[in-house]
């Protein structure tokens, strides 16, 4: 009987966790079979359906999805203490084990303008709550021949709001 730490299943989420410097052989690797590459990022702290919505829209935009994802110390700068929630061991999972997600790369600093330049994604997405004149890297990514997309939230969907559901009770 197969144990939690040799599943199939378990092995492809863990395989879609990458470092930044394994990056670079993936993307050589899914270009070379003519993936379109659509890059996006954020904390993802408490996954939700606003961010489950976005994350499928997102994905529907190419061939291979890309999801940028803040470390904990990023975290906590951009949101305050007591966040993360979850670690990003934790959030790395999540966000792995979902189908619409081909790749988790972590980064620690406060934007993820470093990575987008590694990456070097076709179409770069961010939520509704940025214009495209706002989005780290949109211009980078024009000027390279990409395409900035803005999706619409899911309306009455936020970590902040669910957090503060919880402790109001």
């Amino acid at each position: 009987m197969p144990t939690p730490e040799n599943t199939a299943c378990l092995a492809r989420i863990n395989s879609k966790i990458a470092n930044q410097p394994q990056v670079l052989e993936i993307l050589n690797t899914w270009r070379k079979q003519g993936a379109n590459i659509v890059f996006t990022n954020g904390c993802f702290d408490i996954l939700h359906r606003g961010h489950l919505e976005y994350l499928a829209t997102a994905a529907d935009l190419g061939s291979r999805l890309i999801v940028g994802l803040n470390e904990d110390a990023s975290v906590t700068r951009l949101k305050g203490a007591g966040r993360p929630v979850n670690t990003y061991a934790d959030r790395a999972f999540a966000l792995a084990a979902l189908e619409a997600v081909s790749m988790v790369v972590p980064f620690g600093e406060d934007t993820p303008e470093k990575l987008i330049q590694l990456v070097r994604p076709d179409i770069l997405v961010k939520g509704g709550d940025y214009t495209v004149e706002q989005i780290v890297g949109a211009g980078f990514v024009e000027e390279n021949g990409g395409k900035v997309v803005v999706i619409n939230f899911t309306e009455g969907y936020s970590t902040t709001r669910f957090l503060n559901r919880i402790k109001e009770g």
